[in-house]
């Protein structure tokens, strides 16, 4: 079917809208809203629509974003999500509003509805085509790695930054994370390490890579193809990927061999053991980083590479809950993201101090009434 275009004050984009009822006043009315959600007679397409907080994602966004889903997945063929601006798909949930309102209903309500809307993508019964063009992180990675499909650009940038800021990969983390290639995933999970434009294929986060010059090219060609299944010939036609190896496959025997531990104790003690300029400032790294999380996050990836996806958002809920409560959260966002000091005073300081009663607490079924109900 014909697009029309429209050129909007979308940083350096242009919004495809499809040919149907809405007149363009009507279309332009909706420009300030945080998602815009369009749709043709067969096509749908969600657009997080915050380029100046990187698209992060808050309550009334997942809202809109699931609702939309549930809708189109009843009468559309296919469905594209992708972010204004040039900078980010989406850089995660805007987890300073929430750490700053404190651990309120509507905080938890967030995550519910959040975790929901991921369990919704990983069962989503039409093609799911995320376009993960800049920087993709936390909620970012929710809305895209469930999906069947997820385009990388060369202005990719994906992370799971959680530990630094008191937190845990969360967002269905405990179900990707362990089913990627050897102990990467936990390597990604427990250090925030960020993978770029074709690293993100290349890890297996990214389904296809595009150069973003021709992003425009085949989300035209996705929304005018008259059948569903043409989608992964055209997703075929636009992946580029070079021949270029995959930047850590020199580290991923170090990797497989430090990370296969019992414990973060143990982890720590074989990249010492290593010895190498990258064992060492990984040691570094895992040192800046809240011990509870670490330690939680190392339970919460060896529990869900065993668990299934809804499963796992289960597991997270009960986990996100004890961190809304009790936890290094808020004081990683004020020293991260608030008051950018970069200096957190972790409680307890030391992985000796986080006692295994701890860990265990964060994974204790909640009561009947608040546990997650997928």
């Amino acid at each position: 079917m014909p697009i029309q275009r429209i050129i909007y004050a979308l940083g350096q984009r242009t919004l495809p809208l499809f040919n149907n009822n809405n007149n363009t006043s009507q279309i332009l009315r909706k420009m300030s809203s945080s998602v815009l959600a369009t749709e043709s007679s067969t096509k749908g397409m969600i657009i997080l629509n915050r380029p100046k907080a990187l698209n992060a994602i808050n309550l009334e966004m997942v809202r809109k974003i699931y609702k939309h889903l549930k809708k189109c997945e009843k009468t559309k063929s296919l469905m594209i999500i992708k972010g204004t601006g040039d900078k980010a798909f989406c850089a995660g949930g805007d987890v300073r509003t929430i750490v700053e309102s404190g651990p309120t209903e509507e905080s938890k309500t967030f995550f519910r509805e959040e975790y929901t809307t991921n369990a919704l993508i990983g069962n989503y019964k039409i093609p799911y085509i995320a376009l993960i063009d800049g920087i993709t992180m936390g909620g970012g990675v929710g809305l895209s790695v469930h999906g069947k499909y997820r385009v990388a650009t060369e202005r990719t940038l994906f992370a799971m930054p959680e530990t630094a800021i008191g937190l845990f990969p969360d967002v269905g983390g405990s179900y990707f994370l362990p089913r990627l290639q050897g102990k990467l995933g936990l390597f990604l999970g427990l250090t925030g390490h960020r993978l770029k434009g074709e690293d993100v294929l290349k890890a297996g986060i990214a389904t296809h890579y595009c150069d973003s010059s021709k992003l425009s090219d085949l989300e035209t060609t996705l929304l005018n193809c008259p059948d569903a299944d043409e989608v992964p010939d055209i997703l075929n036609k636009f992946n580029k990927p070079s021949d270029k190896p995959f930047s850590l496959a020199p580290l991923l025997e170090k990797i497989n061999k430090c990370f296969d531990a019992e414990s973060i104790e143990e982890i720590i003690e074989n990249l010492k053991t290593d010895g190498s300029e990258w064992a060492l400032k990984t040691v570094e790294t895992l040192s800046k980083m809240s011990p509870t999380s670490l330690k939680v996050t190392h339970r919460q990836l060896e529990l869900g590479a065993k668990l299934s996806l809804p499963r796992c958002l289960n597991m997270e809920y009960r986990i996100v809950l004890r961190h809304l409560q009790n936890s290094d959260f808020k004081e990683g966002v004020r020293a991260m993201l608030i008051d950018k000091d970069q200096k957190p005073k972790w409680q307890p300081n030391t992985l000796e101090a986080v006692t295994e009663e701890r860990v265990q607490s964060f994974f204790a079924r909640l009561s009947d009434m608040e546990e997650l109900k997928l």
